[in-house]
């Protein structure tokens, strides 16, 4: 057998290794696009195996993915066909799940398979949250993936996943795996194998800190995102001030651990949806949110109505798994799906996707899962926000909602209940899917799903997509969702 699927064996266990086809379907292919080959996929369980296994795989020569829960939108944790000039190792980090709380919880040191759930669910018991919320939080999306790739998330605060302290391995000029440590702890060791392994067993103290004004987090975000009339958007993937070593590394580097700055849990929560069938007023609505609020909202989502009826009957079966099952138990759920999509997909009288289509006619016998109000709004009006508000935000967002805003011809909005509240946000991130869970139950009618994500310039007012006739005509599904304040939406498009 290959010397170094043996080597791989030799280091993880040789059941961490999977090199069959079917075995490895659910880890070369993505979430929402993405599907290719790979030589093998290797699970190290310690920091120290994550090394070597790296070794190996640089020294043969190998393109290397980083992989967790592959809950990117946009590719990037899975191969992208077959056509690759070297071998494709796909590292597999979901194991290495250790996280470390420092200064009495104000910071946390996350492992490379960390989900920003465990995380949450950890600084809960301290009253605090994690830097950032992305929708794929409730499918297991971990701290450093979403650092890794600036991922936005929701929170109109806090912005991208950014910091400045990790400890990463990356291949030098002379093609020589090198481990670079800059998570700002001291007294870990000489030898990388050392260092990673004090750094496992969490042999060191908040004394061994190192302070020299880097950063964990994006501190200025609630400034640029304040700012109306800049002529940039105030987040976007390519943004050369947020690239600095871990952050925005995109699989160029691999991390071994990152120093993020964690927050203040909000006291108390209130959701408000608004409707409106005339893009202007949401406008409006942000202008004065960013420009005179003393508090901001938590997060301002927003979807219009295609983007709504398409995920309560497509992605209808996620939100009920999501409620009933948990975070916990999905990823061990898709992988399951995606064997049993693999080995479907080989019987050639079969529809493609069949795992799909059996979800989706099961989630049919279900009742409405969604409250009657949402629903109601989802008639009336053609694009709705849901506004997030917590503590002193509350009472500022309802005044004006109750005394200026809603008070404008055309316009809506409601107070969420917490079944309602619960129900708006899981509809909302469960609708990520939705576009795709449509192409596949009309594959025989429609072309692959085309999706975009679009940062608009913070002073753009023309943030509704206008197509040209060339373009629409034979468009089918036009979804269009995103974090409005941030003003950056993930578009949608499907065609016959």
């Amino acid at each position: 057998m290959d010397e170094m699927i043996e080597a791989f064996k030799s280091i993880v266990g040789g059941t961490n290794v999977l090199t069959k086809e079917m075995d490895t379907a659910y880890y070369r292919s993505g979430f929402r696009c993405g599907f290719g080959g790979a030589k093998a996929v290797v699970f190290p369980s310690t920091l120290v195996e994550q090394w070597k296994v790296l070794q190996v795989a640089v020294d043969a020569g190998c393109v290397i993915i980083m992989q967790a829960a592959k809950t990117g939108l946009t590719g990037g944790s899975s191969p992208s066909g077959f056509d690759y000039d070297r071998d494709v190792v796909i590292i597999n980090v979901s194991r290495l799940r250790g996280l470390r709380l420092l200064k009495e919880g104000t910071q946390a040191v996350a492992f490379p398979g960390t989900t920003l759930f465990e995380l949450s669910q950890e600084l809960k018991k301290i009253d605090r949250v994690p830097h950032s919320v992305l929708g794929s939080t409730t499918i297991g999306a971990t701290v450093i993936g979403g650092v890794a790739n600036n991922a936005g998330g929701a929170l109109c605060k806090r912005g991208s996943s950014y910091t400045e302290f990790a400890i990463y391995a990356r291949v030098n000029e002379q093609g020589k795996l090198e481990l670079i440590d800059h998570l700002g702890i001291c007294n870990l060791g000489e030898t990388p194998e050392e260092i990673l392994s004090r750094l496992e067993a969490g042999a060191f103290a908040d004394e061994d800190l190192i302070e020299d004004g880097r950063v964990a987090s994006d501190v200025d975000y609630v400034n640029r995102i304040r700012n109306l009339d800049a002529d940039m958007p105030n987040r976007y993937n390519a943004d050369p001030t947020r690239l600095y070593e871990a952050s925005g590394s995109a699989g160029k580097i691999a991390c071994f651990a990152v120093r993020v700055d964690t927050f203040s849990a909000p006291k108390k929560k209130q959701v408000f949806i608004l409707g409106t069938n005339d893009p202007d007023h949401f406008v409006k609505m942000r202008r004065h949110i960013l420009g005179t609020f003393v508090h901001l909202p938590e997060m301002v989502e927003y979807m219009n109505r295609s983007t709504f009826t398409t995920a309560e009957k497509y992605a209808k079966d996620v939100a009920l798994a999501i409620k009933y099952l948990g975070t916990e138990r999905l990823p061990k759920a898709y992988a399951l799906k995606a064997k049993a999509e693999y080995l479907l997909n080989k019987i050639s009288f079969l529809p493609k996707y069949l795992p799909d289509i059996f979800l989706y006619y099961v989630s049919k016998l279900f009742p409405q899962h969604l409250p009657k109000r949402l629903l109601e709004y989802r008639d009336i009006y053609e694009h709705l926000l849901i506004l997030v508000t917590a503590d002193e935000a509350i009472d500022e967002a309802r005044r004006y909602l109750e005394n200026d805003w809603g008070r404008t011809d055309g316009v809506g909005f409601f107070e969420c209940s917490e079944r309602e509240q619960e129900a708006a946000l899981l509809h909302r991130f469960s609708a990520a899917g939705a576009g795709l869970r449509y192409q596949n139950l009309h594959q025989k009618t429609t072309e692959e799903v085309l999706s975009l994500d679009i940062a608009l310039l913070s002073n753009d007012p023309d943030w509704i997509e206008d197509l040209p006739d060339e373009l629409t005509k034979d468009l089918v599904l036009d979804l269009s969702y995103g974090h409005y304040l941030c003003h950056v939406f993930h578009n949608i498009y499907v065609y016959r």
